[in-house]
């Protein structure tokens, strides 16, 4: 029996003076010849069929949904075409097994991971990843498990990358992070016929004792702001007050007049309070000995 298998066909595509190979995995398909063994397997099975007919029509004919596909093998090969769906298509009972693929986007949660960043800070990040089978020969010919696999991938990717970053910048490049985790994850899961369409991470959890530390430092520092807002408000106060002494001084009728508004103010605050008005002139003669 002819056991050939043909080889996932290679396109070279040129860019920018350097040749890049991309995998086609639409031409994943096995060689068209067969060995004596084949065929007269085929010719037997075939030969039943028309014996038991119609009771073998319950097992020739299968459906797959609308987001599915069925990868064909007939005799251990790869059977030559595009996987079969979504519908009705036929198999031979005794010669063909297919195996269902779903091309549905997939939700994978990256379990909670003990990180050492680059400024020697352990924290537990974890992360949600969306992929989707965007070739199902690739996935079920090119990987056992092409979810388990994804998977961990995935986690060892958030391991790698977070690991060159310090605290600081995982806290506020998380969208730089999870762009560069899905093009890693994406160039290296492609032989596979995955797709990964977003990375992202949920949460970035800090020891307690780091926790303490920043919180206390980020008081410190509103403290200190609010200080400068207090004295910068106070010095501009002064200068305000310096400007509106000289112009009073150099009118005593303003003098005045801000002298009757306070008592004005201060017997409509203060209504048990008793005033005894004192003549500003009288002050005036009294500041000048």
């Amino acid at each position: 029996m002819d056991n050939r298998y043909s080889d996932n066909v290679v396109e070279v595509e040129k860019k920018s003076g350097h040749d890049t190979p991309t995998c086609n995995y639409d031409h994943i398909s096995s060689d068209d010849g067969g060995g004596f063994c084949d065929y007269f397997l085929t010719f037997v099975s075939i030969l039943f069929i028309s014996f038991t007919f119609p009771l073998t029509l319950w097992f020739c004919f299968k459906t797959v949904q609308e987001y599915e596909r069925a990868v064909i093998f007939r005799l251990g090969r790869l059977k030559k075409g595009k996987p079969s769906g979504p519908g009705l298509f036929f198999l031979i009972p005794c010669i063909d097994d297919c195996t269902k693929v779903d091309l549905r986007t997939v939700s994978f949660d990256v379990p909670p991971q003990e990180i050492l960043t680059k400024d020697s800070v352990t924290v537990a990040v974890d992360a949600v990843m969306y992929y989707r089978v965007s070739s199902p020969m690739a996935a079920v010919c090119n990987v056992a498990n092409y979810m388990t696999s994804t998977s961990l991938l995935a986690q060892t990717t958030l391991r790698n990358i977070l690991g060159t970053k310090t605290l600081a910048e995982i806290l506020s490049d998380r969208e730089t992070i999870a762009q560069t985790m899905q093009a890693s994850i994406d160039e290296a899961t492609d032989p596979w016929g995955i797709c990964v369409e977003r990375v992202e991470l949920k949460d970035v959890r800090l020891p307690q004792q780091l926790q303490r530390a920043m919180a206390a430092e980020a008081e410190a520092s509103r403290e200190a702001r609010a200080k400068v807002i207090a004295a910068e408000g106070e010095q501009k106060a002064s200068r305000a007050l310096k400007e509106a002494a000289d112009v009073i001084s150099e009118s005593p009728a303003a003098l005045q007049l801000r002298y009757l508004q306070t008592l004005s103010t201060i017997s409509a605050e203060k209504n048990s309070t008793i005033i005894f008005p004192l003549p500003i002139d009288l002050l005036a003669s009294m500041m000048k000995k």
